[in-house]
């Protein structure tokens, strides 16, 4: 092994120790990675990391992997997790949308600095993103493809499914997302939002008290997710009639880690009782946990693989 790859490795392990996720062995890719780029039709390009399979395993179904507030394509347990998808015969890419990190510049207009990520970005855009990674998938030669939406990535391909209904997406998985409807919307963060807009100061930032920790959103991210439809901030309708959820009609499967998720059992429940009492639902909902991990599944990576590939295959069966 190359003294650099080695050092990458020990720096890795120092980190997740700092954040008490314990030593991770991160595993060396043994299939070809492709880094690839999608560009929407609002020419904001994104990266992504594609993990071909091999040919005698490859199965006619592609995955795309949306990741979660903060982060981007290339987290380690993301990259853990298309690896085993790719070892198990599964084309898989590990998408950013213009949502990653917590600040990127995701272009320039009129010689302006656009920015995005969790403190710019326009969360109700990443429709756009999704929809571009979904035909760059189809011009691979894949007609059927599973969303997978992580965290805050879970609300962006619920929502991008509801809006599009994409006879190309045979499947959703919700990896540790939220069903709680939103919060109400904080009426400090919103006067001090709506002057800042009327100025043409949509990118200054105004503090989220939301947050344990020091966090900021600009006034046009802010009122982005103000101005949300309510089918949407209560998607799967705990309190409300017509949600989100009604328009989606592919199979659902939802998880949690056992290990300080922000979910568990008792919210899984709730999912599948919300989604029961509607009119119009999804033709199957799948719920589980994923057991000895936390939000991010470090370690247990296996297993998330193990879980979605299976309620593939359970997919195929039922429609044959």
């Amino acid at each position: 092994m190359k003294a650099k790859t080695i050092v990458i490795i020990f720096a890795l392990t120092i980190a997740f120790d700092s954040f008490g996720q314990g030593k991770f062995k991160f595993p060396e890719a043994t299939l070809p990675e492709e880094v690839v780029y999608a560009m929407s039709n609002d020419t904001v390009f994104n990266a992504g990391l594609l993990f071909h399979t091999k040919k005698e395993l490859a199965k006619p179904i592609a995955i795309i992997w949306v990741h979660g507030w903060g982060v981007n394509f290339y987290s380690p347990s993301y990259i853990t997790i298309g690896r085993a998808f790719a070892e198990r015969g599964y084309m898989c890419i590990s998408v950013n949308t213009r949502m990653h990190d917590l600040a990127n510049v995701q272009g320039y207009r009129n010689d302006k600095r656009v920015r995005g990520g969790g403190y710019w970005g326009i969360a109700s855009d990443q429709t756009k993103d999704i929809s571009a990674w979904i035909d760059f998938v189809e011009s691979k030669g894949f007609k059927k493809i599973i969303l997978v939406g992580h965290s805050a990535g879970a609300a962006a391909v619920r929502n991008f499914q509801a809006e599009k209904q994409d006879n190309r997406v045979i499947g959703i998985v919700l990896a540790s997302g939220s069903v709680d409807p939103s919060p109400p919307i904080d009426s400090s963060q919103y006067v001090q939002a709506v002057p800042l807009l009327f100025d043409n100061k949509g990118e200054e930032l105004i503090k989220d008290p939301k947050r344990s920790f020091p966090s900021y959103i600009s006034a046009a991210t802010f009122m982005d997710i103000a101005n949300e439809l309510a089918e949407y901030k209560d998607f799967f309708g705990v309190h409300i009639a017509n949600p989100g959820i009604t328009k989606i009609h592919c199979p659902i499967l939802a998880f949690y880690g056992t290990h300080d998720d922000i979910g568990n059992e008792n919210t899984l429940e709730l999912l599948k009782t919300s989604i029961k009492k509607q009119p119009k639902r999804p033709r199957s909902v799948t719920t589980t946990m994923i057991k000895n991990t936390d939000h991010m599944y470090m370690g247990e990576e296996m297993q998330v693989a193990d879980v979605i590939t299976k309620w593939i295959d359970d997919i195929l069966k039922s429609k044959n």
